[in-house]
């Protein structure tokens, strides 16, 4: 049979038809496109064109909807990345994680500063005990007895500084107080030092003013005779004292005789030089550890005398 002559406009025609159906593919289904409408068979219209199954662009492919061509550029792939089931991450997924709760998110920023820390308070000293000491005082001389019924002790001073609160001032000192211990009634001749709070506001003494900013009594009546209950001498014990304000004017010289509260619930009670043995009532220091004490005492400061048993004073 002779062969079909062609018109050679129609072999032109089929020839460019031939060169841009590839053209056409690629613009329409590029890397990451999607095929032409799925056929019968489930294959792009035109079988055996780009589009089809297992082609790039084709229904398995993963590109974007409307055949928009993406390029998957390093660290890309997350921000486009479809969302797994939840719980789980995504396949897609190849970037970094999202941090979320990271320890820089909760932790305190670096130089900030948490809450002032509350200002320190006297060691040992309950609500009760503290409530008595004036908000104005920034001195504290705090006698702590060993035992209810016993005649030792300590005593420490403190100051109270703004911002700070109370810190120690010296070491821990021995101290004497009554033969009979402490009582929170002192009466005349019981032989107890009475617990509380005092004022410090006088002295005075036999022998000249050490440098105290106290008013100081220099006077020949300071004089102690006899002996104490261990039968060591008493000459020499009011060299120096610090009248302590129970049951006394203050204001006067410790020597001041008036008693506000009754002449029955004792006075003259003291802070005095030790004589190596308890006393009657007051509180007994070394002299170095007294001489000291004047030279401390500040009536700006408003000082007082913090003084009792250790169960007492934790009231």
């Amino acid at each position: 049979m002779p062969p079909v002559q062609r018109s050679p406009h129609r072999l032109l025609a089929a020839t460019l038809l031939l060169a841009l159906l590839p053209l056409t593919a690629c613009g329409a289904t590029g890397p990451g496109g999607t095929g032409g409408p799925a056929g019968p068979s489930g294959t792009a219209a035109g079988s055996g064109t780009p589009g089809g199954p297992g082609t790039p662009g084709g229904s398995d492919g993963a590109g974007a909807a409307g055949g928009e061509a993406r390029s998957t550029a390093p660290g890309e792939a997350h921000r486009h990345a479809v969302p797994g089931p939840k719980g789980t991450a995504s396949p897609r997924a190849t970037g970094s994680p999202q941090r979320t709760g990271s320890p820089a998110a909760t932790a305190p920023r670096k130089g900030v500063p948490g809450p002032p820390a509350a200002p320190a308070e006297i060691p040992g000293l309950g609500p009760q005990t503290r409530a008595q000491i004036p908000p104005g005082s920034r001195q504290a001389v705090v006698i702590r007895g060993h035992g209810r019924d016993v005649g030792t002790g300590t005593a420490t001073l403190y100051e109270r500084r703004p911002g700070a609160g109370w810190t120690a001032a010296s070491d821990p000192w021995p101290a004497h107080n009554a033969v009979r211990g402490w009582t929170d009634h002192h009466v005349r001749g019981d032989l107890r030092s009475p617990v509380g709070v005092f004022r410090l506001t006088d002295a005075g003494g036999l022998l000249p003013d050490p440098g105290t900013r106290l008013p100081y009594d220099e006077n020949r009546h300071f004089v102690a005779v006899g002996s104490g209950s261990l039968g060591e001498p008493l000459d020499g014990s009011f060299d120096h004292v610090v009248a302590i304000n129970y049951n006394r004017v203050p204001g006067t010289t410790p020597l001041d005789k008036a008693r506000p509260l009754g002449e029955d619930r004792g006075g003259g009670i003291w802070i005095h030089v030790d004589h190596e043995g308890p006393t009657q009532g007051c509180v007994s220091l070394l002299r170095t550890h007294i001489r000291e004490l004047l030279r401390w005492l500040d009536p700006a400061h408003q000082p007082v005398v913090v003084m009792g048993d250790v169960t007492s004073l934790a009231r």
